[in-house]
């Protein structure tokens, strides 16, 4: 018995000296090879000194940096959006462009930016119908598919086996057996909790089915970041769907865990939705290896998006839209910096809902910045955790910014999982990224700016009725927390990098 625990320990011991070479060569690509930001490289040298054989298996499964920008490329499309860019940008600097409502002439550099980095060409044209419940949006959703004549594309990050998606799916079958192109494309860590027999069943009724960052080894998943966080749905050329609900019972109000569900969604009509139309496309070309572009009923939308004014069979209206995205296949972080900016414009009001808020040095600077400067900064976290430690690191950061002078508050009736910016009532940036890091770097998002001041109004409406259900963080109440709530906060804090 002693040979055998003798043997066993100097195994561990083996493990543990190659461990320690390793997480030494990790630490030094970490510092000279990886262009991270400085508190990431820190809170990953921290742990891998601390905790080396953890540290290690951490950096294996969340450490990797993945910058390929041209995975997600489609050849077909680059020459005419580039041209689009082009046109764009030309008409902005000559101050000409008679797309854009004068109202909006302030954020006139912002989209040049969005053009510039995330090839976000403006549309005038569109309609938008936002949600702040589940049932009525999935209600709505239903009624699209049911509308479906030439094809349905699908896109979540979580996709459940359940009761919700069992409705859709009938749905999709009976719209694939009408002749109408049915494509799901489902993130393989949101889904993991589904069997692939369900998938392959899903092919078997006509549906095509793609799986983004497939795990290895049945459920092996190596990839813990770079997660596909997109919620997209393009129904014909004619209505998409955009923001945070993801589908499963939860978000139609029927987990008791989590109460009611308070997200936010939006329905869009007009020439946006070729826009969401081409992400969704390039997401599936790299996930299934089919050009969808090489089909003219798919690419019709697009192509009348770049190339010009484009009246839809259902109409749109008078909102402008641009549809960003971002993701760690490009250096820049463009919704992160949409955020930024929107923040620095602001000259009267800020709204933030996020169930994440972990912000980088520069986000933190800039509300701070925006408080002293009389501008109104309301924040709104949910009241209850669905993952703990990122719960702590929100509420030092909101308490933070509460110490400052800003107004927070907890969302008290359920789980609050909207995500956005509203700001001075002009202008809003909604869709699927957190105000986090790990939306901003590690996730692959889209979020939808919206230059309309009617709209943004009414969402500043849906905020305010948010209000009778919250708590407000006052100054005494984060200044009483106790020595265990503080320690917990400081700890998850440091470790908010890699949250």
């Amino acid at each position: 018995m002693e040979q055998l625990w003798g043997s066993v320990a100097d195994v561990w011991a083996g493990i543990c000296g190659h461990t320690l070479w390793l997480s030494l060569l990790f630490s030094i690509a970490i510092v000279f090879f990886e262009r991270r930001n400085p508190k990431s490289v820190w809170a990953w040298l921290l742990l891998l000194y601390f905790i080396p054989v953890l540290g290690f298996i951490l950096y294996l499964f969340l450490g990797w940096n993945m910058h390929n920008r041209k995975m997600f490329r489609i050849k077909e499309v680059e020459e005419q959006l580039g041209q689009a860019i082009r046109r764009q940008t030309r008409q902005l600097k000559a101050a000409s462009m008679e797309n854009i409502d004068p109202a909006i002439s302030d954020y006139r550099e912002l989209i040049m930016y969005n053009l510039a980095t995330s090839e976000a060409v403006l549309t005038d044209d569109n309609g938008v119908r936002i949600f702040v419940d589940g049932r009525s949006k999935f209600q709505a959703l239903m009624e699209d598919i049911r509308r479906a004549r030439h094809f349905i594309h699908i896109q979540y990050y979580i996709i459940r086996n359940d009761v919700l998606f069992g409705e859709i799916r009938k749905l999709l079958v009976q719209k694939a057996a009408e002749g109408v192109e049915v494509r799901v494309l489902f993130d393989a860590m949101g889904c993991r909790g589904v069997n692939h027999r369900y998938w392959k069943g899903l092919v078997h009724e006509g549906i095509r089915v793609a799986e983004f960052f497939p795990a290895f080894f049945g459920r092996l998943q190596l990839r813990m970041n770079y997660r596909n966080h997109r919620k997209i749905v393009v129904i014909d050329h004619q209505v998409a769907y955009v923001g945070g609900f993801n589908i499963g019972r939860e978000y139609v109000d029927l987990e008791e865990k989590y109460g009611h569900w308070r997200d936010t969604h939006l329905r869009i009509t007009g020439s946006a939705v070729g826009a969401l139309g081409l992400r969704f496309a390039m997401d599936w070309n790299y996930a299934s290896g089919e050009n969808l572009l090489e089909s003219p009923g798919v690419w019709n939308a697009a192509e009348h998006m770049l190339e010009g004014p484009y009246i839809p069979e259902e109409k749109g209206g008078h909102c402008d839209i641009q549809i960003i995205s971002s993701g760690p296949d490009n250096t820049t972080r463009q919704i992160r910096d949409n955020y930024l900016q929107l923040i620095h414009k602001a000259r009267e009001s800020i709204y933030i809902q996020t169930p994440y808020f972990i912000p980088d040095e520069e986000i933190l600077t800039a509300l701070k910045i925006a408080v002293r400067s009389g501008v109104r900064v309301h924040i709104m976290i949910p009241c209850k955790p669905d993952h703990m430690f990122v719960y702590w690191a929100t509420y030092s950061y909101v308490g933070e910014l509460v110490m400052e002078g800003a107004n927070c508050y907890t969302y008290d009736n359920g789980f609050l999982h909207s995500k956005g910016i509203i700001v001075d009532g002009r202008v809003f940036c909604y869709g699927t990224a957190n105000m986090d890091i790990r939306s901003f770097s590690l996730n692959f998002e889209v979020n939808a700016v919206v230059y309309d001041a009617h709209k943004a109004k009414e969402m500043e409406g849906y905020f305010q009725q948010d209000l009778k259900h919250c708590t407000c963080i006052t100054r005494d109440m984060y200044a009483a927390r106790g020595v265990a709530v503080r320690l917990r906060e400081q700890i998850c804090r440091l470790l908010s990098p890699l949250l």
